[in-house]
């Protein structure tokens, strides 16, 4: 079972090189799955934008924390040189699997 979604396509896309692809970010620790996520661009996972959180759409706290073991993945931050909404990432607390294309797997968060 499968999902379409589109790519959202915006300055910041094109800014960093205009190609997507989706991740799944999970707990490192636990691995349950915390959110899906457009990646936009090459290079390391340093931050998550807001706007390119996919699911869930709504995430409560100030903190990124695993819903299952309660470990906190990232700070919430203001990025300056954008000036864009994001989570900080501490390093080693997630890992993530990529996907391409428009097709995603059913998850359950």
């Amino acid at each position: 079972m499968s999902k379409k979604i589109a790519f959202k396509s915006d300055r910041f896309k094109k800014n960093r090189g205009g190609y997507s692809r989706w991740l799944l970010l999970s707990c490192e620790k636990c691995k349950n799955p915390v959110l899906l996520y457009q990646k936009d661009g090459p290079g390391i996972l340093k931050r998550l934008y807001i706007n390119r959180i996919v699911v869930p759409k709504i995430l409560a706290d100030k903190n990124l924390t695993c819903k299952k073991c309660k470990k906190v993945l990232g700070i919430w931050i203001v990025y300056q040189k954008e000036n864009r909404p994001a989570y900080r990432l501490f390093a080693g607390t997630i890992e993530k699997k990529i996907f391409k294309g428009n097709k995603l797997p059913k998850i359950n968060f």
